[in-house]
């Protein structure tokens, strides 16, 4: 019997949404990119399922063959459907870090400062290719730091072990609806709006043990 993914929920409301957001994403950019991008993905996860039950895994090679082709568009989907369900989970607050005083103590002693994580973050998620995401990470296999990372696409320079804890799409549907290419004022408006409650329960439940 084929695995069944879930679309998460939002911590808000398709209409709280749509308020909440306003300063980072148009209103209608919070219902396209949630109940059509983001949902696509999870409906295409188990479509894959559905397909890899009667693959036939004897033809694989590596040109093309159909458990191939399954194999790599999971990858992709599986990623975005996961990245989308933090970046919806870490939009809509204030934009406090005050709220987040174990995560912020170890972003100052992993980067220097807040300001000079949020330099970097910024510059990670601007110089992603124009489908890409700027990512927070815990590099838990490995330094166990925190690192900020950008990924193309939605797995390419992704980090064996790495738990998102804040995500930033920054594909070009994220933003152009409201401010065309002006990706950096999007990142901008992005960081003033984190729910850095959210982002500490997160940072707890993955990290601090």
């Amino acid at each position: 019997m084929a695995y069944e993914w879930k679309f998460n929920p939002r911590p808000y409301s398709d209409a709280e949404a749509k308020e909440l957001l306003r300063d980072v994403i148009s209103p209608e950019t919070s219902d396209w990119h949630y109940n059509t991008h983001h949902k696509g993905y999870v409906t295409f996860l188990n479509n894959i399922e559905k397909e890899l039950e009667t693959a036939d895994r004897s033809k694989a090679n590596g040109n093309y063959s159909q458990i191939g082709e399954l194999k790599r568009r999971f990858t992709w989907n599986h990623a975005g459907a996961l990245l989308h369900d933090v970046y919806w989970q870490v939009m809509g607050g204030d934009g406090d870090p005050s709220k987040a005083p174990q995560l912020s103590k170890a972003l100052a002693a992993d980067f220097g400062s807040l300001d000079q994580w949020k330099a970097d973050f910024k510059a990670a998620a601007v110089a992603a290719k124009l489908s890409g995401w700027g990512l927070l990470v815990y590099d838990a296999l490995y330094s166990q730091r925190l690192l900020n990372v950008l990924v193309d696409e939605h797995q390419y320079g992704a980090i064996w072990g790495g738990i998102p804890l804040i995500s930033c799409d920054v594909f070009e549907h994220a933003y152009y609806h409201k401010d065309g290419p002006g990706r950096a004022k999007y990142i901008d408006n992005f960081l003033a709006r984190l729910h850095w409650g959210r982002i500490e329960e997160r940072y707890k439940k993955y990290v601090r043990k």
